[in-house]
């Protein structure tokens, strides 16, 4: 093994990422060594390309980006008393915590206040090798691949997001078709809902997230009204429970104004920038709203691999393939919107 990795990196401050020889990574006493075989673009790591205004506040530079990976450990620390073995195959959790703070100590890992991001402030996974904490390891069953197993972390934003409210026997609407939201949906019908409406105004990935999540309704809301299909599925009331993916506020007044009495809303999507609301009407519909924040340690990871297990199937949402060599091209789909998750072979060149 050579001293130096290919890796992804935002070397300065401005738009783009630069494909660099980097050092390998050193697993620290508590660390394992990772080699990095797939990884998935985010679009967290589109909003790195971008050089958006959160990445300008959030993203210290150089910085390897890349957070959805998976890979097979190479080196473990001294101190790291997991029973982990070289070879294994492994994904890991993004978010990196101090397991002394308050929030850690009483079993709430996910609400860390001090959580350090891989790949976004801390050297990340678009690489050859990364260092995870043994801590936030995720071993692999053998019948996940490393491509499904790259997409664990955006699956589990989904998980976590339907695991807000009961979906049996209930109508479901999913706003924001992007990959998570078409992995949302897929889990409320895995989770026995009665009815799934998934609305966006991409067609392309309207068209994918019937792969995705078959039986779901998808919705292109330019082109039909949502009231007409609620009509034509029998929802005479409204839904049960929305799941806000996109941050847009348009989609959220859509759950608020389409949520029955009593209803729930959880929100993934992050909006832009600040946004007015009707908090009337959110009142006096008894409305029971729900943030949602990456993924719970490790409850998250142990539903969505029963959820493979119990067939569940993530590789239709898989558009792109290619090598880390063409990161160029599967930033330029991400980016245009017309793609599911592409990934990135770490394991060849071209």
């Amino acid at each position: 093994m050579t001293d130096t990795m290919k890796a992804l990196a935002k070397m300065r401050p401005e738009v783009g990422l630069e494909l660099i020889d980097a050092p390998i990574p050193v697993a620290g006493p508590e660390d394992v060594l990772i080699r990095v075989h797939r990884t998935a673009v985010c679009g967290t790591d589109i909003h790195i390309w971008n050089w958006d205004e959160w990445s300008q506040k959030n993203v210290p530079t150089p910085m390897i980006t890349g957070h959805e990976f998976s890979g097979e450990i190479v080196a473990i620390g001294s101190d790291v008393n997991r029973p982990l073995k070289i070879g294994q195959r492994v994904s890991a959790e993004g978010h990196v915590i101090d397991l002394n703070s308050e929030a850690a100590r009483a079993g709430h890992f996910h609400l860390d206040p001090h959580t350090r991001g891989i790949g976004v402030n801390r050297q990340g996974a678009f690489a050859e090798f990364v260092v995870a904490p043994a801590f936030n390891v995720i071993e692999l069953p053998d019948d996940v691949s490393y491509e499904v197993a790259a997409m664990l972390d955006p699956f589990g934003n989904a998980v976590h997001t339907a695991q807000q409210f009961d979906l049996l026997g209930e109508d479901v609407l999913v706003t924001g078709a992007g990959p998570i939201g078409m992995m949302a949906a897929a889990v409320a019908r895995h989770a026995g809902a009665r009815t799934v409406v998934l609305t966006d105004i991409n067609d392309f990935r309207l068209e994918l997230a019937q792969k995705v999540a078959p039986g779901v309704r998808t919705v292109n809301t330019t082109k039909e009204d949502l009231r007409d299909v609620m009509k034509e599925l029998g929802l005479k009331v409204g839904f049960d429970v929305a799941l806000e993916m996109s941050g847009s506020p348009i989609a959220f007044k859509q759950c608020v104004d389409t949520l029955i009495m009593g209803g729930g809303m959880a929100l993934l999507g992050i909006p832009s920038k600040p946004m007015e609301t009707d908090w009337g009407a959110i009142i006096l519909k008894a409305l029971t709203i729900k943030g949602v924040y990456g993924r719970e340690m490790f409850t998250t990871w142990r539903k969505m691999l029963g959820l493979l297990k119990a067939g569940l199937d993530l590789e239709p949402l898989i558009t792109h393939r290619l090598s880390y060599a063409d990161y160029r091209e599967g930033f330029d789909a991400m980016r245009s919107g017309q793609s599911g998750k592409v990934i990135l072979d770490w394991d060849k060149a071209a």
